[in-house]
């Protein structure tokens, strides 16, 4: 079973990622200025929000996956050799579920 730490770090993660996800999709939703020039910069400027946005999705789903799996009691385990996973490798990456062997 993982630490307190690795759970409250995790939970808090998702709180995090929500307000960032959430952030983003109101600036997209926010009208746009009737510049020209402005609205350039705003169509260059939603290229890098929706690449964030993306990452922000996939980075959540990772948590919530791993928080998953710290309730089924798979936390901590690969999912391909279902060897334990490097306490390191879970410390520094709290969402992976891949050992460094499999993972590469």
């Amino acid at each position: 079973m993982p630490s307190k730490e690795i759970t409250t770090l995790l939970e808090n993660k998702l709180v995090q990622l929500t307000k960032r996800i959430s952030a983003i999709e109101a600036d997209f939703h926010k009208g746009r200025s009737q510049d020209f020039s402005e609205q350039a910069t705003e169509t260059e400027n939603d290229g890098v929000l929706d690449e964030i946005h993306h990452e922000a999705k996939l980075e959540l789903s990772l948590v919530k996956s791993a928080l998953k799996r710290i309730t089924e009691g798979l936390y901590g385990s690969c999912v391909e050799c279902e060897e334990p996973i490097n306490p390191d490798r879970l410390s520094a990456l709290p969402y992976t579920t891949k050992c460094i062997k499999c993972a590469v």
